[in-house]
């Protein structure tokens, strides 16, 4: 049999994962890196078989995915990599113009939901490349930022500038807890190919594990590459960014579809439709 597809973050907020899957787990998998908007992009055109992905995406794909049970990327109020970044009080942005990070999708529509819902703002949205050493852009009053950058963002707050953390702003305006990612695997390779599923799953399962049981080894690792503390990445992983799929967390997701489709963001509540594997 050859061997799934499967898509793999490129952030620091799976790093358990990234040191499972480089320690043994990753065996009889083809992995592929990238930004979550990349792996959407794979996924939807049926070059990954399972993968990460935005939880927007989800929604606007269900008939040809299902979930994975037991994995996310999720919080429980603040995220620290999720960060809208203000010229202005974010009460005071009206019809103003925002620039979305082009690496995301469930962080986009995490923020038209909020500026709306929570401060009856309607701002004008575009989407491209930023980057954190010009965090706001000359043409706009703000921008979304994602992943290490909104991370890095998160620790060095631009003087002058307003840093608003989206999953507290969640939490503030609903009072529950954000899936921002969840792992999927398309249809057809889960009819197809129970056995590989199978194995996927337990790949995914055994290297979060492991990375969690070795969270100081796998902090270590990565410490000469990034420029983040220890403590930093052992608060951020961990206790701020969790990756269980559990009931509440689903609630906080049935949620963001929700609100979600109130605006208009997505066509219809998906189910959330399981894969069939064992634990």
């Amino acid at each position: 049999m050859s061997e799934p597809r499967v898509g793999h973050i490129h952030f620091l907020n799976v790093l358990p994962l990234s040191w499972g899957f480089s320690h043994g787990m990753g065996k009889g998998l083809a992995l592929t890196r990238g930004v979550p908007a990349e792996l959407n992009r794979d996924i939807v055109s049926h070059r990954l078989d399972v993968s990460p992905v935005s939880s927007i995406i989800y929604a606007q794909h269900s008939e040809e995915l299902y979930l994975l049970p037991d994995f996310c990327i999720s919080s429980d109020g603040a995220v620290q990599s999720i960060l809208l970044i203000s010229k202005k009080p974010i009460e005071a942005l009206k019809d103003d113009k925002i620039i979305l990070t082009a690496k995301s999708a469930t962080s986009h529509c995490l923020l038209k939901i909020i500026l709306r819902r929570g401060y009856g703002a309607a701002p004008s949205y575009s989407i491209r490349s930023i980057a954190p050493d010009e965090p706001v852009p000359k043409d706009a009053t703000a921008s979304l930022f994602i992943g290490d950058d909104a991370l890095w963002l998160y620790h060095h707050p631009p003087a002058s500038l307003y840093c608003y953390d989206l999953g507290a702003e969640w939490k503030t305006l609903t009072g529950k807890k954000m899936v921002y990612a969840v792992w999927v695997a398309t249809k057809a390779f889960a009819t197809e190919s129970p056995v590989l599923l199978q194995l996927v799953y337990d790949r995914i399962r055994h290297a979060f594990a492991k990375g969690i049981a070795n969270k100081d080894a796998a902090i270590a690792s990565v410490l000469a590459e990034t420029p983040f503390t220890r403590r930093q990445l052992a608060d951020y992983l961990g206790s701020v960014i969790r990756w269980e799929l559990t009931d509440d967390f689903l609630d906080g997701l049935h949620t963001f579809y929700a609100l979600a489709r109130e605006m208009g963001l997505i066509d219809c509540v998906p189910p959330l439709k399981m894969a069939a594997v064992r634990k």
